[in-house]
């Protein structure tokens, strides 16, 4: 893969996106690569937690406005189907706990590629920006549908309508992000933090994403249902059986994620 790293360590997939002297912004073959990426994470086995970042100064400047303009660029809709559409659907469709490291800028798509991971931690010099209404286009990227539920459609609606840089503090305030780390110490905590949810039950983490998912879509009544469901796959795994083991013997439990 030539624009982004990706390995594997200790249970946990680290996914940089390696672009930095365009701020890592997206074009075609850093999309697919993440998207490569982000498939063999759910699948893998070995995975048990993912972390992404960006390389450089910046998280993720978007879309790279050089393929989508001019002789031989990308239509705008394919560049969303074929590109952003699937990472946010896969970010929200692996059943193993994502989380994201700003490190810099995260504008546009890189923006809302950050608020659909699981846990998103920033650096205090991060910014954040809808950038879309500056060049005519609306937010994408899931940003529409995650933003209000997220913050509410007045604070939604003003983000994306003046495009407004945010802070990371502003952010986390809004409850756009979990947390704010100094820059020099983001990548420990964000490792730290990946290491620490890949030897927990990710089984149970797994449909506990699940369940959340759910529930921006299902009433209360099916809400409770879904829990019930998901619950008795939760009491029929390995880690299940292995948690109770381990607080009957006063003991620390050794998760498989099964």
């Amino acid at each position: 893969m030539d624009n982004i790293i990706f390995k594997i360590e200790s249970g946990v997939a680290h996914i940089t996106l390696n672009r930095p002297d365009k701020l890592n912004s997206f074009n075609r073959q850093m999309s697919l690569e993440l998207i490569d990426a982000l498939g063999q994470c759910e699948s893998n086995d070995d995975v048990r937690a993912v972390l992404l970042t960006g390389e450089g100064r910046g998280f993720c400047a978007g879309q790279d406005l050089s393929e989508a303009v001019g002789d031989g660029a990308y239509e705008i809709e394919d560049i969303i189907e074929k590109q952003y559409n699937p990472i946010v659907k896969l970010l929200r469709s692996i059943e193993k706990p994502i989380v994201c490291s700003v490190n810099g800028v995260a504008a546009g798509a890189g923006a809302n590629i950050a608020f659909a991971c699981d846990i998103t931690l920033a650096a205090d010099s991060a910014k954040f920006i809808q950038s879309f209404a500056q060049i005519g286009l609306i937010p994408d990227s899931g940003g529409t549908f995650y933003l209000p539920r997220m913050i509410g459609m007045q604070n939604a609606a003003a983000l994306m309508m003046t495009g407004d840089k945010v802070t990371a503090e502003r952010a986390k305030e809004l409850g756009l992000i979990y947390d704010v780390v100094p820059a020099d110490e983001l990548m420990n905590s964000a490792t730290a933090l990946a290491n620490r949810l890949a030897q927990m039950p990710t089984k149970g983490l797994g449909l506990t994403k699940r369940a959340l998912n759910k529930s921006l879509e299902n009433t209360f009544d099916e809400q409770l249902d879904t829990e019930k469901k998901l619950q008795k796959m939760a009491s029929e795994s390995y880690d299940y059986n292995e948690g109770v083991a381990a607080f009957l013997e006063k003991r620390q439990p050794i998760f498989k994620g099964k």
